[in-house]
């Protein structure tokens, strides 16, 4: 998971055209440089930092990082079985009150 949460970190940071001095307000470019070569595991909380630095949403990449591989049909699998599983959790919840 590590290897693919950094594939992803370094892929979105570069389709976006950012630098890695750019996350200077949220990060020190060695740290980034780690996480991007799967060094270094982000908390939560920088991957919402990082996230509002690429003007993404943290979902976005962790949900990427699940897929095997980079693509949209990768990506639109993943997001309805997260979809389907939350609306099942949600409406369970529900039930229970």
């Amino acid at each position: 998971m590590q290897s693919k949460f950094a594939r992803t970190l370094r892929a979105v940071r570069v389709l976006r055209g950012l630098s890695q001095e750019q996350f200077d307000t949220v990060s020190s470019r060695t740290y980034l440089s780690a996480m991007e070569r799967g060094l270094k595991i982000p908390t939560l909380g920088k991957i919402e930092e990082l996230a509002s630095v690429m003007n993404v949403h943290p979902a976005t990449l962790i949900a990427l990082s699940y897929c095997d591989e980079l693509n949209e049909a990768a990506f639109r699998d993943l997001w309805e079985r997260v979809a389907l599983e939350g609306a099942e959790l949600l409406a369970a919840r529900e039930a229970q009150r």
